[in-house]
């Protein structure tokens, strides 16, 4: 196993910029855009457990820094697992309840070969900081919720097309609440789940993007799957 950072989405990670061409904001848009977040809310109640294909790209001053790209899975009761391909194809990371430690594998074929490490291990957060337990959908809609009540939205923006719903949300930074970031996302509306994820500073320069594809909710995963 290398020294580079491990890297779980989101589940994620929140993330979009303000593009005042692509989007024109219009009374209601605020109102609209809660409405979308408590339709997630509602929508995830409903999932006991979903997996994704998640693509992450991060970067430094304007330039593609690191790209991973892996399969989530989760579970109710906050059991995660990440199968990555790139730039890391074999690993594995395993992560159950209020645990303090995940366990990594860095060779799915030979599974005996395992350690554990503190969620707080730098190793075992993204470039941005987030921690395993702070990668999944729940957290995130949870996120997205408490960002949209709180934090003034004066420049948010809204789309919505028959498969999808788009806008544009300011929020404070994801892991320590600090500074304030904007966000563009795309939402599903077949699954009310994110399908991509910018995240840029408040000069507007992109962080990072998630792209998120080929969601299975519900398929009723083993507890076992989540066992290292």
């Amino acid at each position: 196993m290398t020294q580079k950072t491990i890297l779980i989405p989101f589940s994620a990670i929140v993330c979009l910029l303000f593009h005042p061409g692509n989007f024109e904001a219009i009374p209601g848009d605020k109102d609209r855009i809660l409405a979308v977040g408590q339709h997630m809310e509602a929508a995830f109640k409903g999932v006991e457990d979903y997996s994704c294909e998640v693509e992450q790209i991060f970067y430094q001053n304007g330039t593609e820094n690191q790209r991973y790209r892996f399969k989530f899975y989760f579970k109710k009761g906050k059991k995660i697992r990440v199968d990555f391909s790139h730039p890391h194809p074999g690993l594995t990371v395993i992560y159950n309840d209020d645990e303090t430690k995940a366990t990594v594998i860095p060779f799915r074929s030979s599974p005996v070969f395992k350690f554990r490490l503190s969620v707080d291990n730098p190793l075992m957060k993204t470039l941005a900081g987030q921690r395993i337990n702070q990668t999944d959908m729940g957290y995130f809609i949870d996120f997205l919720s408490k960002n949209l009540k709180k934090v003034d939205q004066k420049e948010n923006t809204f789309y919505e097309d028959e498969q999808r719903v788009e806008f544009v949300f300011r929020a404070m930074d994801y892991i320590e609440e600090r500074s304030l970031e904007k966000y563009r996302i795309s939402i599903s509306k077949k699954y009310w789940l994110p399908i991509r994820i910018e995240r840029y500073n408040s000069e507007g320069k992109l962080l990072e993007i998630s792209d998120i594809k080929n969601y299975v909710l519900n398929a009723h995963l083993e507890d076992k799957f989540f066992l290292p």
